[in-house]
């Protein structure tokens, strides 16, 4: 089986490296300078990483960067094996770099590895590589690598070079692998196995909802090929408002099922921290792991941190403001869709509305959608009784698509305790009224 760009891109960096340390510990006098050995790969297999190489167009130099940062997740020992055969019993080799993790026992590659492996002691071509590791270039600005924070007053390229976690798993397995909720990434993953034809909404709110499922699909065109990056900001913002239950979760989960985007809910009300600088990190974990990689952002209970404001009283609304500062702040440079959702328009800061690209209402359904929310409610096992009319059912009572939903799974559950298939009227009206009592109304 030949062997995989991959396999053979690490072999490289083994050789680079060194010839590298064989030119910096040479007793012979170096006559010419230093050059990097050549790098071709004989074929394309196929693989994530070949894709890569491809579609970036790497230079030998920005391809040993980001193997560099990889290997320690592929060879634990990979720096230190082969350094221990120029330095056998130990010692300080400033110049290398490299830093000792928490829990990984080898050793990890800073920026000073990077430049040591591409420019060893040679000050002019230090600073012609070192932009590699800055914001200026697309490596860094995609976060394909970046450089870790460092204590302030030491060197910049100091700090541990990191590969983002998902580029290892796709040069690595061959997949990326979705992030799970927690403190460092506070969004849960949407998915439904419904389609827009079992979502039942206004006729108004359903042709606003088209529109942003095209600006999904003809973003990258209109803002790249049509030059209209110059003129427009980044993104697009939509609020959504209207009553709970009206389908606003399901409608972003949808727009992300039909445009083949990965879509995340973040509630703000967990986000936010009482503890100063807290939600700023938060927020800032979760904008950096979703910056360029086309996912739709849901933001439910928006209010809780776009409420309207008040005047600064004390420390606490001074920092409030700030969290709210920053989020609008990422919001507006977030390159894709980005929806937050409110049960109330109202509760949005005027402010905060203006720079939406779309606001949404979402109102509670008319007797009319009712009917076919109802119809479209019951699995096709279900038979409904002979006296069960929902046309009447909905226009009597005023419930929203998630009341009937909630009322559906309650009335199914009865039948199959009964052991029949057969949805009869006095089991729906006692879902109705539990359902109506939640809410403190009576049937």
């Amino acid at each position: 089986m030949p062997q995989s760009n991959l396999l053979q891109a690490l072999q490289y960096l083994q050789t680079a490296l060194q010839a590298r340390l064989n030119h910096h510990f040479s007793k012979e006098p170096q006559r010419e300078p230093f050059k990097l050995p050549p790098i071709t790969f004989a074929q394309n297999d196929g693989q994530p990483f070949t894709q890569f190489i491809q579609q970036t167009q790497l230079k030998s130099e920005e391809l040993l960067v980001v193997l560099l940062a990889l290997v320690p997740h592929v060879y634990p020992n990979f720096l230190d094996s082969i350094i221990s055969t120029f330095l056998p019993s130990g010692g300080n080799f400033p110049e290398f770099g490299g830093i000792k993790g928490k829990n990984h026992r080898g050793t990890l590659p800073t920026g000073e590895t990077a430049l040591f492996l591409l420019a060893g002691n040679d000050l002019e071509r230090r600073f012609q590589v070192q932009p590699i590791l800055s914001m200026a270039h697309f490596l860094v600005n995609e976060k394909v690598i970046y450089l870790e924070d460092i204590p302030n007053g030491e060197p910049a390229m100091s700090g541990r070079l990191i590969i983002d976690p998902d580029y290892v798993d796709l040069f690595t397995l061959n997949m990326v692998t979705l992030p799970k909720m927690s403190s460092s990434f506070p969004a849960e993953h949407l998915s439904t196995q419904m389609d827009w034809d079992d979502l039942v909404l206004n006729p108004s709110t359903f042709n606003q909802i088209k529109e942003l499922e095209t600006w999904v699909r003809h973003h990258h065109t209109l803002m790249h090929d049509w030059g209209m990056q110059r003129k427009l900001k980044p993104g697009y913002r939509a609020l959504f408002h209207g009553p709970p239950g009206t389908g606003k979760t399901l409608t972003a989960t949808l727009l992300g099922k039909s445009t083949g985007q990965d879509v995340f809910r973040i509630d703000l009300s967990n986000v936010v921290s009482k503890y100063i600088g807290e939600t700023e990190k938060n927020l800032a974990n979760l904008f950096d792991k979703a910056q360029n990689k086309n996912w739709i952002l849901f933001f439910d209970e928006a209010d809780a941190i776009f409420g309207k404001r008040t005047g600064v009283r004390d420390a606490h609304d001074k920092y409030a403001n700030q969290e709210v500062s920053y989020l609008l702040q990422r919001i507006e440079s977030y390159p894709g869709l980005t929806i937050l959702a409110s049960n109330f328009k109202t509760n949005i800061d005027e402010a905060f509305v203006r720079r939406f690209n779309a606001i949404i209402y979402f109102p509670s359904p008319k007797a009319n959608e009712r009917a076919v929310i109802w119809k479209k409610a019951f699995p096709a096992q279900a038979i409904l009784a002979a006296n069960v009319d929902l046309d009447q059912i909905a226009q009597k009572y005023e419930l929203t698509g998630s009341h009937i939903m909630n009322i559906t799974q309650y009335v199914c559950l009865q039948a199959l305790e009964k052991k029949t298939n057969i949805i009869n009227a006095e089991d729906l009206r006692q879902g109705i009224v539990r359902e109506l009592m939640k809410e403190g109304k009576t049937a």
